[in-house]
């Protein structure tokens, strides 16, 4: 293996972190960005709900927009669009066209992603094969974790349009450097001619209605909306209207017989459930450190960076353990240290500060290298090469999905509990003796 082909693969590597890390970097920033372009809550969840749904369009797509314009051209034009579009949102002087520029951006880092998995099957074979594979699962898993902890360390220290502006010095030395390390394809634009439109735009509507229901719906009540309610509606239709099509047509724009390989199926099934797992913990742990404990944006970054921190140092552990144990094996005890992290959770109060988090999140971070990087192996090692580029674009998103669908779990739930706690709460004060509520009402008047 040439040094040329490993600092293309490192340098596609640091596009992967850049795309995912700006899914959560503003997430523990949403208020100051809010108080700088004068938006309201509502508002500013469209900062992330417009990249996801932008995001989540594009994933499947890549796979057929890298046999257009090829795997080097394909990621120049993103690396270049992404860094625009950074500036751009540095740039923002309201929150219109900072949604904008955040979908544009989202459109852009969906590119990336699942063109580093698939270079990382053509670049390397066997034992090397593991270590790339662990690498990109770390990558991919760490991003979410890190994002929270940078994104507050910066808005802290610096100004929250730097959430931003980090990503230009990468993204032109991506732009400077892809076409010259990374040529292992070739464009073919004919394929624009016999391209199967229709079946693009069904996929948008699915994947779009269907992010936009899971991100908005427990904030509006899920079906009991008529929006909610019509999005779901378009997302069934408009999937079974694309998967009758996909499945007839001779030139698809995604693989769907590619579930016709167990493995294949087995590790998309991971994918979406380590997704669900990756996405709700790195939402729940947030909520009740800045909710409960009543922590910063920093602080709560660095009480929960240690899951990554962990992830990152167990890559050369598990790369050992690859070339001597059987993956499914490694898999297994993923997946079971993943389990025993979260039976360690179960006793916390509101006392808990980063000290009794610790030893939890260290092994999910471990659990989540030993969960993820085998699936990675799994599911794409048995694709023939002429497959891969569409199989990488469905496998990417079914984890981004899992995602989503864990994120708008828990916050479902939260909400619900968090309703019924207040209920009781209500009941209990209407058996407070007179005497207590005339002092409290009485109170309130110097309020």
């Amino acid at each position: 293996m040439s040094m040329r082909k490993h600092i293309a693969f490192a340098s596609m590597c640091m596009g992967l972190f850049i795309a995912q890390l700006d899914i959560q970097i503003v997430s523990s920033s949403l208020n100051e960005i809010g108080g700088g372009l004068s938006a309201g809550k509502d508002e500013m969840a469209w900062l992330q709900t417009s990249y996801l749904i932008a995001e989540i369009i594009v994933i499947p797509l890549s796979g057929w927009l890298s046999r257009v314009f090829s795997t080097r051209w394909l990621f120049t034009l993103s690396a270049g669009i992404f860094t625009l579009m950074s500036i751009a949102c540095g740039l923002a002087w309201n929150i219109q066209i900072m949604i904008f520029f955040r979908a544009l951006q989202g459109v852009a880092g969906a590119s990336m992603i699942p063109l580093v998995f698939t270079t990382a099957f053509i670049y390397y074979q066997g034992k090397e094969l593991g270590l790339a594979a662990a690498v990109v699962s770390a990558l991919a898993s760490l991003s979410p974790t890190v994002g929270p902890t940078l994104g507050g360390w910066i808005t802290d220290n610096l100004d929250w349009r730097w959430l931003f502006y980090i990503n230009i010095l990468p993204g032109i030395y991506l732009v400077l450097s892809i076409p010259f390390l990374v040529n292992f394809d070739k464009p073919d634009l004919s394929l624009l001619k016999v391209a199967d439109y229709p079946s693009i735009i069904l996929l948008a509507m699915t994947l779009g209605c269907l992010e936009y229901t899971l991100e908005e719906g427990a904030r509006w009540g899920w079906l009991d909306d008529n929006t909610i309610l019509l999005t779901s509606v378009l997302a069934l239709v408009s999937f079974i209207l694309f998967a009758a099509r996909t499945l007839t047509i001779s030139n698809p724009i995604m693989d769907l017989h590619a579930f016709k390989d167990k493995n294949f199926t087995l590790g998309c099934f991971f994918s979406f459930s380590g997704g669900v797992r990756i996405f709700s913990t790195v939402y729940l742990i947030p909520v009740f450190l800045g909710q409960v404990r009543g922590l910063n944006a920093e602080e709560i970054g660095f009480a929960v960076c240690t899951t990554g921190i962990f992830q990152l140092f167990s890559v050369p552990f598990y790369f050992w353990l690859s070339k001597k144990i059987n993956l499914r094996w490694l898999l297994m005890a993923g997946l079971g240290g993943f389990v025993f992290s979260m039976y360690l959770f179960t006793p916390i109060t509101h006392e808990w500060g980063w000290q009794e988090l610790l030893f939890p999140q260290a092994i999910r971070g471990i659990s989540q290298q030993f969960a993820m990087a085998p699936i990675v192996t799994l599911t794409l090692g048995g694709i023939p090469r002429e497959r891969l580029k569409l199989a990488s674009g469905v496998f990417n998103l079914t984890r981004n999905l899992g995602g989503a669908i864990g994120i708008a779990l828990c916050g479902s739930i939260l909400n619900n509990r968090t309703n019924f706690h207040f209920s009781r709460m209500g009941e209990k004060m209407v058996s407070v003796p007179h005497t207590v509520n005339d002092f409290i009402s009485r109170s309130a008047l110097f309020f």
